[in-house]
């Protein structure tokens, strides 16, 4: 198993133990993204908040292990929302794949969406 199918299965095994001892079996799928899609905002805006995007304060040295402890927790969500639409690992980098290369595209000029190429 790859790292990224570990997570997957860490993740879902989560999901499941979470959603049995919280009694929060039988919500529909949208509700779920709903709320980890603001689950997932909470952890950008702790996020943001590591890395002094305040410009009026006074700057603080920014903690790495902390902005790595929150790409993290995002990843969390991110990865269940994943598995609740019903996308696994391998889905998850075919479609990464085809997005990186129409991103390559768009910056070349090749894509037939236009605007996005460098002059």
């Amino acid at each position: 198993m790859d790292k990224l199918e570990s997570i997957f299965k860490y993740q879902s095994l989560f999901d499941t133990e979470l959603a049995e001892k919280r009694g929060l079996t039988g919500i529909p799928m949208e509700v779920w993204i709903q709320r980890e899609t603001l689950a997932m905002l909470s952890e950008l805006a702790e996020l943001i908040d590591e890395v002094n995007f305040k410009w009026w304060k006074n700057p603080r040295p920014v903690d790495l292990d902390n902005v790595k402890n929150e790409l993290v927790d995002i990843l969390h969500f991110f990865v269940s929302m994943c598995l609740k639409t019903g996308m696994d690992a391998d889905e998850l980098y075919r479609r990464y794949l085809e997005k990186n290369k129409e991103n390559f595209a768009r910056q070349h000029g090749t894509s037939e969406k236009k605007g996005y190429e460098v002059g």
